[in-house]
């Protein structure tokens, strides 16, 4: 049970890292250009991170970011979901 709770503050972490950055995650997973399995991908980098604890911190004080810090394991990711976000808008 202690596993799946650290999942979901991961899970959490990457959606407000996704609304701080202009990454709408649940929207891409919709339009089906995030799958499960690459959205769990993500959730098991974050997990991964050594600056998972400082994250939260970062993301209470940031409303809005052009990108994830550099440290992010997901920063590249984060970015290429906003610019096919930006291109469907157009």
């Amino acid at each position: 049970m202690q596993r799946l709770g650290k999942t979901m503050a991961h899970h959490r972490l990457v959606l407000r890292m996704g609304q701080v950055v202009g990454s709408d995650i649940v929207a891409e997973h919709r339009q089906g250009r995030l799958s499960q399995e690459d959205w769990a991908e993500m959730v098991r980098r974050c997990q991964g991170c050594e600056w998972a604890c400082r994250c939260k911190d970062w993301l209470q004080n940031t409303e809005i970011a052009q990108d994830a810090p550099e440290t992010c394991p997901n920063r590249e990711r984060f970015a290429a979901l906003r610019a096919q976000q930006g291109r469907d808008c157009q």
